[in-house]
């Protein structure tokens, strides 16, 4: 994570570490109901570098930005050797919401979501999680690494492991070789 203001990156190991069930996701009873309604075109790849900026910008005083513009450009450089992807939500043509992380053998590293409530994008941030888990279910992926517990997270049944065991999760998973899609 970069410190906020600056271009310095600082290296930051959770312990315990939060992951989310790819194959045991709880999706609260009013996320389905939005889904159904299929809001948004969910798109793979088709916007990673305005995702990675749209994440990057300031949400509040107490949560400030933490993707400096070296980690832009090392992400999109992971972008462009086929490891960070992206998943986002579209109204209308207009991108309202998404998400990007790190894929390595059957891990994805989710790093960062966003939505754009003001442009139409209620939820949208979300309903991208659900098609990422998804797809990750449906290609077999064993891990989906989500960092830090959080309120937000926590409500899609996310579960903090002892870091010894997620060092034995993510040894098996990324040993896996593994195409994104």
């Amino acid at each position: 994570m970069a410190q906020p203001g600056t271009d310095v990156i600082h290296w930051i190991t959770s312990t315990p570490r939060f992951v989310l069930p790819i194959d045991a996701l709880k999706v609260p009873k009013s996320l389905v109901r939005i889904a159904k309604q299929v809001p948004f075109e969910i798109r793979f790849d088709s916007a990673f570098d305005r995702v990675i900026r749209a994440c990057a910008q300031d949400r509040s005083e107490e949560n400030p930005n933490w993707i400096s513009p070296r980690m832009i450009r090392a992400f999109e450089e992971l972008h462009a050797k086929g490891f960070a992807h992206s998943v986002e939500a579209f109204n209308n043509g207009v991108l309202v919401g998404g998400l990007y992380g790190v894929s390595i053998g059957e891990a994805f590293f989710g790093e960062s979501m966003f939505s754009r409530r003001e442009l139409g994008g209620s939820n949208s941030s979300k309903l991208c999680l659900l098609e990422l888990v998804r797809t990750l279910r449906v290609r077999g992926f064993s891990l989906l690494d989500s960092q830090e517990a959080n309120d937000h997270m926590q409500q899609f049944g996310g579960i903090e492991i002892p870091f010894t065991d997620y060092i034995k999760r993510l040894t098996a998973a990324v040993a896996r070789p593994h195409a994104w899609l």
